[in-house]
């Protein structure tokens, strides 16, 4: 409850004129993308865990399918907990950085069986203390597993957030994510988050030029306005 408090608090201090921005941002991408949720695959909080660890550097798609067997040889935590990393490493290697991946899962899944009884934390500093977690993984966790309040700044949230002019020039994940609790209303950040992710992948891509003429949010983004008047300044010198 403190820590919701704090959060909301943070919210208080936030600027108005942002938060306006983000109201407008936050309920266009609900339009959107009504249904939108995290793309790994899980129906438990240690199997999201794992995803997410997977997903460093990957696609949650190749992740998908790699967890299949993963699951099918060891199905339980404790199962998993009990494989050694060697062998956890054989099955996730496609995923990428199989040694150091499957080092963590391992000291994950034991940590979890020895330290939390078997059952993963659902307090954010707490998840921190998990081998291979960090803020993004805890944020996420926290978010769709446990529905408290989280911002997930992946690296989608991180381009569009700063694209679309909710902060400026800032790419470290947690100085996003701190401006963002200023900005975003509390129940909204894991939605938002999850909506971002999609709208990056859709739109807003990171690899191509962004598909400005099809975005909804063109007439309120920062960096689409600031397109548009390059465009028309050079029409007009010609």
């Amino acid at each position: 409850m403190a820590k919701q408090i704090k959060k909301e608090m943070l919210y208080q201090t936030g600027d108005k004129k942002k938060q306006k921005l983000a109201a407008e941002v936050i309920e266009r991408l609900r339009r959107e993308y009504p249904d939108a949720a995290c793309t790994l695959d899980y129906d438990n909080a240690w199997k999201l865990l794992v995803g997410v660890r997977l997903a460093a550097q990957c696609t949650d798609e190749r992740v998908n399918v790699v967890v299949e067997d993963l699951y099918a040889k060891y199905p339980t935590m404790e199962a998993l907990a009990a494989a050694e990393a060697e062998e956890i490493e054989a099955i996730v290697r496609p995923c990428g950085l199989g040694k150091s991946k499957a080092r963590d899962i391992s000291a994950c899944m034991r940590m979890i069986r020895d330290v939390y009884g078997g059952q993963v934390p659902d307090d954010f500093d707490e998840l921190l203390k998990l081998p291979g977690v960090g803020r993004k993984s805890a944020n996420l966790i926290v978010g769709d597993v446990f529905g408290k309040p989280a911002i997930v700044t992946d690296t989608h949230c991180i381009r569009l957030v700063n694209r679309i002019g909710l902060v400026d020039g800032i790419k470290e994940p947690k100085k996003v994510e701190m401006e963002l609790w200023k900005l975003i209303p509390p129940k909204e950040g894991s939605d938002f988050c999850h909506r971002l992710v999609y709208h990056g992948r859709e739109v807003c891509t990171a690899r191509t030029t962004p598909h400005c003429e099809r975005c909804c949010l063109s007439d309120i983004c920062a960096s689409a306005n600031t397109e548009n008047n390059e465009k028309s300044r050079e029409k007009n010198e010609k």
